[in-house]
């Protein structure tokens, strides 16, 4: 199974992205990624990863789409690659549309998934 740990639930991905998580790990179950206070020291961010480690122990996935906010998962990464999980993101293509001057329209379209470095 692969749990989604980002801030877009796998009920919004777009086909492709969703066929390439069901194909390589059979179902997908969503874990909402935190909200982090722009105004947290980096201890606040490592007492969260840690408490998401735990909890993600229970659930003991066979992969991670971990995607979200930098110092979060920057803590949360090595505690799961050193239980031995296999951590992913996802990438995309990204096109840019300017419209005027003020408004610019960005499209992101989903590629594949990509291994973190320091994976088992």
């Amino acid at each position: 199974m692969l749990l989604n740990l980002s801030n877009h639930p796998s009920t919004h991905w777009p086909e492709k992205q969703t066929k390439a998580a069901l194909d390589a790990y059979g179902e997908i179950q969503d874990m909402p990624h935190p909200e982090i206070d722009p105004e947290s020291n980096t201890d606040d961010v490592l007492q969260i990863a840690e408490q998401y480690y735990l909890d993600i122990r229970k659930i003991d996935p066979i992969a991670i789409h971990i995607m979200g906010e930098h110092t979060f998962c920057h803590a949360l990464l090595p505690m799961l690659q050193k239980a031995g999980y296999l951590c992913i993101c996802s990438t995309t293509r990204r096109s840019v549309e300017h419209i005027s001057d003020t408004e610019v329209r960005r499209k992101f379209e989903f590629e594949r998934f990509r291994a973190y470095s320091g994976n088992p």
